[in-house]
């Protein structure tokens, strides 16, 4: 369980120490952008091996909670996680790595009018759901890590871009949009775009969803869903 824990650790403290500091910018100054993009990518790809093998090592017989029902909820919101995420991917964002920042006219489009974090969201809420199912230590600490990145990491990057862009363009962005999925929708601040979202970002989810259930899960992770 410490191999996992000293995982889980080094896989938040590395994003939030380097890409939400100013060694970031120092990086990119001396090796460019591409390129610490680059190996920034490579060192989380490495850490998420190194968890995944220190959960599959860890023992799972210290249960936590065991919540009623909570299979079948994992089951009802995982569709909108996925649309979530693959609308995120498929929707130019500003707040993306290397993307251009938002002018004073910018409106949101798509998936944005839900948030203007979708991929973070989808990923957060994946491991929410998936801490809860679990309900165990080693679950909690695994899952746990992503959902406090994803998270917390929407709060970091609206907090570097409000630094990074102009005023203009921060206030054109965050007027727009929310970071809390369906609030400024609520708020009357922009409307839903149904149409800028589209059917692909549908199908691709639908596709995915039935592959995990039927495939994935079962054969992969070794957890029938059924």
């Amino acid at each position: 369980m410490l191999n996992l824990v000293a995982a889980a650790c080094a896989f938040v403290a590395a994003h939030f120490l380097i890409s939400s500091t100013g060694l970031r910018p120092r990086l990119v100054s001396r090796i460019g952008e591409r390129a610490y993009t680059a190996l920034f990518s490579l060192q989380a790809l490495l850490l998420i091996v190194w968890m995944a093998l220190a959960f599959q090592a860890a023992p799972r017989d210290r249960l936590l909670w065991e919540i009623p029902g909570i299979a079948h909820l994992l089951l009802t919101v995982m569709p909108i996680v996925l649309v979530l995420a693959a609308a995120g991917f498929g929707n130019p964002n500003p707040s993306a790595v290397m993307m251009a920042a938002p002018d004073g006219g910018w409106q949101p489009k798509g998936i944005l009018t839900v948030t203007r974090h979708p991929v973070m969201w989808a990923f957060g809420l994946w491991a929410l759901l998936h801490a809860f199912a679990n309900g165990d230590l080693a679950g909690l600490v695994f899952f746990g890590a992503f959902a406090v990145l994803a998270l917390l990491g929407t709060l970091a990057i609206d907090a570097k871009k409000r630094h990074a862009w102009t005023p203009e363009g921060w206030q054109a962005f965050s007027a727009a949009t929310s970071n809390l999925p369906f609030l400024a929708i609520a708020q009357g601040r922009t409307r839903l775009d149904w149409k800028g979202i589209g059917w692909k970002p549908v199908a691709i989810a639908a596709g995915l969803y039935l592959a995990v259930i039927f495939w994935f899960h079962p054969r992969v992770i070794g957890a029938p869903l059924f």
